[in-house]
């Protein structure tokens, strides 16, 4: 795991012990938000190595790497994992570490487990409190539901999910972490498409805006002077004629 995974602070862009690349790819940063024990890490796992661990140790909000080419384009990609979220008194818990994290992506995943009915309470919650830490920004969000190979224990019918990702305007996905790898990678790929489409997109306009318009050169302003006289001169030649 240690050999195909390292978090950021480990190859950290530029940093020694990991090559320089002539020329940067985009930076995409993505955030795996949900209630404890929906598999989050699993997920993010599962998706930077393809491989399936079904113990961790309780999260302590890892930041990952990787690089992905999506449509021929190589992208670099940083995963936050994140502390499950809780509901006290009809109102959702997230402390300002978790905050800070939603306020960083450009991307996010919200993941629930269909084995745990309170984990789904929390995606409606989750989805406004993203909306509320991104205002004016349509930032991506894909919704997760874990663990679909336990349907013996299941709490949460598949329709529920879909139809309630529908209403918040989110992608769906039906994943088991421990037995399919691909659609698992169709979730984070789809985001990662749509921040790269986002950033091309509003780079030009963020240039725009950001730049103090220059005042005209004296020389351009003469020159354009120079040229009406003589479109003048022209016009009044013609006339005469």
């Amino acid at each position: 795991l240690v050999q195909s995974m390292c978090t950021i602070a480990e190859c950290a862009p530029g940093g020694d012990g990991c090559p320089a690349a002539a020329a940067r790819p985009r930076l995409v940063k993505i955030a795996v938000v949900g209630g404890s024990g929906v598999g989050k890490t699993a997920l993010v796992v599962r998706f930077l190595t393809r491989r399936f661990i079904g113990d961790y140790e309780r999260n302590a909000g890892n930041l990952y790497s990787r690089q992905i080419q999506i449509d021929g384009e190589m992208l670099a990609i940083q995963v936050q994992d994140t502390p499950g979220v809780q509901i006290h008194e009809h109102s959702l818990h997230c402390n300002e570490q978790l905050n800070r994290c939603i306020r960083w992506a450009d991307a996010l995943v919200i993941v629930f487990s269909i084995t745990d009915y309170k984990s789904y309470e929390l995606l409606s919650h989750l989805y406004h409190h993203i909306r509320q830490l991104h205002p004016g920004n349509a930032v991506p969000v894909v919704i997760v539901a874990n663990k679909a190979d336990l349907l013996h224990i299941k709490e949460v019918e598949p329709q529920h999910g879909l139809q309630l990702a529908n209403m918040l305007g989110c992608t769906f996905f039906e994943v088991s972490v421990s037995e399919n790898y691909n659609d698992i990678f169709n979730a984070f790929h789809l985001l990662c498409k749509e921040v790269s489409k986002q950033q091309t997109t509003s780079t030009p306009e963020r240039r725009r805006t950001s730049l103090i318009p220059r005042p005209k050169s004296p020389n351009m302003q003469d020159l354009k002077r120079r040229f009406k006289q003589a479109l003048s001169a022209k016009v009044r030649t013609v006339t005469s004629v």
